[in-house]
Order: structure tokens, then sequence, then C-alpha cells
């Protein structure tokens, strides 16, 4: 998509979502008095750095325990109002905020952490070739129900083959997807290092 196509669905995005955020961010507030938002740097376009925004799912300082970064299905971290946010994805509309500021695009491989980015090869690198998306074809594909070498190839093959009727595709399957689950396992996806 393009910078100004994606700024103007994100900007209607947000304002449709502003109700649904903010009843999120009162329950998420009640709930354990700690922050709203959830902010962590993820890699984007060109291995530049940007800090992702999302609806806090988790106790404070979560990553400091048990899993790690990773997220288990059942994983005591989250919170009562967490879970029901993941099982909607509603915990990525904050994302639509990084697309606004050019940080992210609405359709793209996933944004990644640093150790992940660190162990690609040359040709994973390639999913950097475009900014990071809120959705992408690996997401219409199986999400994180797929290893995670199969969803960064899906990411590539998205690097070589985006078109619009691509990019169409994947808003139109996108809703169907979201409900097939965020939980990547120990190792968070990535395989044991």
């Amino acid at each position: 998509m393009n910078r100004a196509l994606d700024v103007a669905g994100a900007s209607v995005a947000l304002a449709l979502a502003s109700p649904v955020l903010a009843v999120a961010a009162l329950a998420i507030k009640l709930e354990d008095r700690g922050p709203v938002l959830y902010r962590q740097r993820r890699v984007g376009k060109d291995g530049g750095e940007f800090e992702l925004l999302k609806l806090r799912t988790m106790v404070p300082d979560a990553e400091m325990h048990g899993a790690g970064f990773a997220v288990n299905r059942g994983d005591p971290r989250i919170t009562r109002m967490g879970r029901l946010l993941r099982l909607l994805s509603l915990d990525e509309l904050p994302q639509l905020w990084n697309v606004v500021r050019g940080e992210m695009s609405l359709i793209g491989p996933r944004p990644t952490l640093q150790y992940q980015v660190d162990q690609y090869t040359s040709r994973q690198r390639r999913r950097l070739e475009v900014k990071p998306g809120i959705t992408g074809w690996a997401q219409i594909h199986g999400r994180a129900s797929l290893p995670w070498e199969e969803r960064i190839e899906l990411d590539v093959w998205y690097v070589e083959n985006r078109s619009p009727r691509v990019d169409l595709k994947i808003l139109l399957r996108t809703p169907l997807a979201l409900f097939g689950g965020t939980y990547k396992g120990e190792t968070g996806g990535w395989r044991a290092g």
C-alpha cells in the first residue's frame, strides 16, 4: 500500500476504534492500575528500530518473568482483560498509530525483535525491505500456528510478489485470521538457540 492510503486507512480505523480503545484502556487500568500501553522496540524497514505500541495484556514487566518474550497459551502472566483483548486481537489496535507515524504499514510482515533479526539468513532479511504491517501474508496463512521459518518465507514471498491485488486479498482475509491465536510457544516462534 502507498503511504497516503496507509495513513488514511489507519486514521479512519483509529477514529472508528476509539470507543473500543477507551473502554479497553479503562478496563486495563482498573484491573491492576498498571500502564495501559505496552511499548516494545521492534525492527522495521531496512533494519531501523521503532517503538511498537500495543494494549497491555500481561502483568507489568512480564518479559522479566516466566517465558520472557515468548507467550504460551494459558500463560499466567496474561491478565483477565488481556485474555479477551488477545482473543479478539484488539491489543494490536494502537499499532494504527504506528502506521500514522510512518513506522508501519497496514500490510506487511509483522515486526520482530532484534534478537530474531540477528539470526536471519540473507534471504530472510528480505522481509526488512518493506515496512512491517499490522496484517500480512503470513497472518492470513496461519499466524503463530506456523513454524517461524515458514512465516518468514511467507513474508519474503509477499515482498517479492506484493501488488494491490495481493494487498486487497490480505485485507479481505484478515478478519477470518484474527481468531487464529497469537501464542508462539517457548521459543517465541523462533528455533531454540
